[in-house]
């Protein structure tokens, strides 16, 4: 049992194994593992003490003399304690079971203790012992897989039934992307959940870049995600009360006009310098904010500020903007406002104003968070309490808006809909249900844990939704199509019923043509050979009779039938369609696929974006498909077999279907881009997909193909859209119900090997004695520290030690960690109070005159030991943002085990360079925002 095991009985909750295990005994005493009497009871309480105080360490000398007792123990007895199994010997059993270094005395057969040996195997091989053994493996298993899940269950701040008010507020100046959506979502489900009441707010205090065409998205793509909300705002109602609010807060003195430029608005910010005009008097400041009101020349040249602290550590409270101008007319309120608030100003005064009682954001505004609360105690305004929660972060997906905008206006994607886009019309349109979006969304949690989300997951919810309910149909790439006949009878042309779907009925049926000839893809076709036995589907068995050829092509092959051949002894079951002539012969139709906007699984703050634009990321495929396709309309999802999942995206004036993703695939490609994952051939996952590949489609493995010049090479297909036209229309597709009630998707595309397997076998016996070769440990060793930012919530001096430092810090985990720090010589309080710093949090607690410390600060030191700073890690770093090493990336130890020295062993090889870059053995410290740095202190040794 972990540390967070318990159990709950009648209001109690009891935590710890002995415990547990002792009432567990207590509440079932029909089993008798608790003692038949006092004595008994006395006994095995003594066993379950010894257990705890002696099988707790990793001395070897200590656990060499325990087992030695416990063998001599049991060379008279069966069992601790009496004639039967009792509490003791599981928890004694359960002890060992998890000790590493008696277990690896067993694997190696070193461990002499027969007696000892005997007993553990036989409580081992009791059948309840085995079941509740294989459970927990599961259990784990199942931990793994929901290791990218978060929970819901934060309990709301004075949250009370039918008083919880929460709002979603977006800004009507672009469509909602799924980032949005978790955000809508979690709004909407503690309000219903707590019977409450949710406020759908558009932020529309920038006439910049809002239109109505983006509020109307907005409320119709929310409604496509089944929320519904109980009041619709907008922040501009309110425009008249805040600007009252503005007008309060200049009086108490609280705020003043500014005309600083913006790139030395932002230095004085960065620096911590006052603006030349913060001392303005009320008057004054009262006097510009009309002009300000008016748009006057004088007045666009100014903003208002709130009068905060400029020396505060937190920058988002050095005197922020609450007030510019701007003279583009709003999309609702028109011209009767020059000047409009900041939404860091309006949130709180608005949240205040329509009741919301518990507002929830990304993590993002954390450190807006104090400001948030400056403006509700300052203008005495109806508390609100906050709730931070992750942003919802894929690999090779690009969420800013900014970003998103550059793509549309380059003319890179179709629009806003585009099937790239991480837009809700977007996933919508490749293919991804509501119903599968909404699991996926919840079943990430309110959780603040911020990870990059692979793609795979979310395309497992919606593959589940619609595999029970896509139709089955039939497409062939019309590329080189094989034509085969039957011969040595005639066939006759008819057309026969099959099920759409074999495992739901409730489909309905579709028509398939059979006749004398039929068309098979070049792929399969070039894996025939004469006499092989294969199965048609949804026909019956064939032999090859004869294949004719042209260079490397596959034209012609003879077929005799053999309908009622066992399908369950052939290799090969094969899609094929009719090429007889007749009014239910196959359509012409085109497949698209599409790859990753961009080929950086996760786009660093300092990256410039446009260098990593994927250059070819549409594929076409041009197809024919069985007649029944006519029939379907825009939206509908069917699975073309051996294919997978498609959305049919065009009707008119052809058949054009989209590739759904994958679960199994898209994970493909995402290693196929990132080069880390290249370097490391550990794919468990891509092994087996391969395996399954092979023995699917053992003729798509052996196609050769040139490699594409791109470093991406799943797809070798020609772009789309650079000679052919598919722009969408943003909304029409909207009108289609049948599907979207809720389905899931996947594609199945296989990945084309650079070389033929034979080959890749070759290579891979060859790297074989590599791949065994252990690294040299100096260049993994740096992988099992945890390290990662932290933030310093409150610092004390220790009560029994004047050269300490206690401080609360906070790693991104539920509750801050508390650190004992020698930091009193080198710092005041108040220069570490609020810092955002380095934490090394996997050592061991260790307790420091009393108190017990459960982390490490990382500060930079220069030679004589008598200047000491904070390494500082990227601006707007946040709390449990993870420290790596690049080419040294691995999961860290739970604890570092202090016998095996691996911080006295990485620690002499950190320092900081010549331009203050914190490094070890010259790989610079960094998070996913860029490097660490010292302040002022070069070539300093870092402790």
């Amino acid at each position: 049992m972990g540390q967070q095991d318990f159990l709950e009985h009648n209001g109690t909750k009891i935590t710890g194994t002995s415990n547990i295990l002792r009432a567990l005994g207590s509440l079932y005493p029909l089993t008798r593992m608790y003692g038949v009497d006092p004595l008994n009871t006395t006994q095995i309480d003594y066993w379950i003490d010894y257990t705890d105080k002696h099988l707790g360490t990793t001395d070897f000398k200590q656990l060499s003399v325990t087992f030695d007792a416990l063998d001599n123990h049991f060379t008279l007895n069966s069992f601790l304690v009496g004639y039967h199994l009792s509490l003791a010997d599981i928890c004694l059993w359960g002890a060992l079971r998890a000790n590493a270094i008696f277990n690896k005395q067993i694997k190696n057969g070193k461990l002499d203790n027969k007696h000892l040996i005997r007993w553990y195997n036989h409580v081992g091989s009791m059948e309840f012992v085995a079941e509740g053994l294989s459970k927990l493996v599961a259990s784990r298993e199942q931990a793994k897989d929901r290791s990218d899940q978060g929970n819901m269950d934060i309990e709301l701040v004075d949250a009370k039934e039918g008083q919880v008010v929460t709002r979603f507020p977006p800004e009507p100046s672009g469509y909602l992307h799924i980032g949005h959506a978790k955000a809508a979502m979690l709004n909407e489900y503690f309000a219903r959940q707590y019977k409450g009441k949710m406020i759908v707010r558009f932020d529309d205090t920038n006439p910049t870049n809002e239109k109505a065409e983006f509020e109307n998205s907005i409320k119709e793509d929310l409604l496509l995600l089944g929320i519904k909300p109980d009041v619709i705002t907008h922040t501009s109602d309110s425009f008249g009360l805040i600007y009252e609010q503005a007008i309060k807060i200049i009086k108490m003195g609280k705020a003043y006009c500014d005309d600083t430029d913006q790139d030395t608005m932002r230095h004085e910010r960065f620096e911590g310098i006052d603006s030349k005009n913060r001392n303005m008097s009320v008057e004054e400041t009262l006097a510009i904010f009309d002009e300000m009101t008016r748009g006057t020349e004088k007045g666009l040249k100014y903003c208002l500020r709130a009068k905060i602290n400029m020396q505060e550590l937190n920058k988002a409270m050095r005197d922020p903007v609450i007030y510019r101008c701007n003279l583009i007319p709003h999309h609702t309120t028109g011209d009767k406002w020059k000047v409009y608030p900041t939404y860091d100003f309006a949130c709180p005064i608005v949240d205040a104003l329509e009741g919301v009682t518990h507002a929830l954001r990304t993590v993002e505004y954390r450190d807006r968070n104090a400001q948030y609360q400056w403006f509700i105690d300052t203008l005495k305004l109806r508390q609100v309490h906050i709730w931070d929660f992750s942003r919802l972060n894929f690999v090779f997906t690009v969420l800013s808006k900014r970003k998103l905008t550059w793509f549309v206006e380059k003319g890179l994607v179709s629009g806003w809909d585009d099937p790239r886009f991480p837009t809700v019309r977007g996933i919508r349109r490749r293919g991804m249900t509501i119903e599968a979006l909404r699991q996926y969304i919840l079943s990430q949690g309110a959780s603040q844990k911020e990870i990059n989300l692979e793609w795979d997951k979310i395309w497992s919810f919606n593959k589940k939704v619609v595999d029970l309910i896509a139709p089955r149909h039939v497409a062939l790439a019309q590329d080189n199509l094989a034509l085969l006949t039957v011969v040595g009878e005639q066939v006759q042309t008819q057309v026969k019923k099959v099920p759409k779907h074999k495992k739901n009925p409730e489909l309905g049926d579709k028509s398939t043509l059979y006749g004398q000839q039929l068309y098979l893809e070049q792929e399969d076709a070039k894996t025939l050979e004469i006499g092989e036995e294969v199965t048609m589907m949804d026909w019956g068995n064939v032999i090859i009779k004869d294949i004719k050829r042209e260079d490397d092509l596959v034209k012609s092959v003879d077929i005799t039938l053999n309908l009622d051949g066992d399908f369950k002894k052939t290799k090969k079951k094969l899609t094929w369609l009719s090429a007889v002539d007749h009014p239910e012969k196959p359509l012409p139709v085109t497949l698209l696929d599409y790859d990753y906007l961009v080929t950086k699984s996760k786009l660093e703050p300092d990256d410039a974006f446009e260098d990593f634009v994927n250059p070819v990321t549409e594929f076409k495929t041009k197809a024919i498909g069985d007649a029944n396709l006519k029939s379907l309309k825009k939206g509908d999802i069917i699975q073309f077999e051996r294919k997978g999942f498609f959305i049919c995206d065009q009707v008119q004036p052809e058949l054009v279907f989209i590739t759904i993703p994958d679960p199994k695939t898209v994970g493909l490609k995402a290693e196929s881009k990132d080069p880390k994952k290249q370097e490391k051939p550990k794919q468990e996952k891509a092994q087996k997909q391969d395996k399954a590949q092979k023995q699917e489609k053992p003729a798509k493995q052996a196609k050769k193909e040139k490699p594409q010049e791109s470093s991406i090479k799943m797809y070798q297909v020609k772009p789309v859209y650079a000679k052919e036209d598919f722009k969408s229309q943003v909304g029409s597709m909207y009108t289609v119900k049948n599907v979207y009630d809720g389905m899931d998707i996947s594609l199945n595309v296989p990945q084309q090997p650079a070389s033929p397997p034979e080959k890749q076998e070759k290579q891979k016996k060859e790297k074989q004695p590599k791949q065994e070769k252990k690294a040299p440990e100096e260049q993994s060793i740096i992988s099992k520290l945890n390290m990662c930012v932290g933030k310093v919530l409150s610092v004390k001096k220790h009560p029994d030690a004047d050269s300490l430092y206690v401080e609360e810090i906070d790693v991104g985990e539920d509750k801050p960690r508390t650190v004992v720090s020698g930091l009193v010589k080198f710092m005041t309080e108040d220069q570490i109070l609020g810092r955002t710093i380095l934490v090394l949090k996997n050592l061991k607690p260790v307790a420091m005159r009393g108190i017990k410390s459960h982390a490490m600060v990382l500060c930079a030191s220069n030679a004589e030991h008598d200047v000491v700073e904070f390494l500082v890690p990227p601006e707007g770093s946040l709390p449990g943002e993870r420290v790596y090493f690049e080419g040294h990336e691995g999961e860290p130890e739970d604890e570092l085990k202090p016998k095996k020295k691996v911080w006295e062993t990485v620690q002499p090889d950190f320092s900081t360079t010549d331009d203050l870059v914190a490094v070890w053995k010259d790989v610079p410290f960094r998070t996913h925002r860029g490097v660490i740095k010292a302040p002022t202190l070069k070539k300093a040794s870092i402790k």
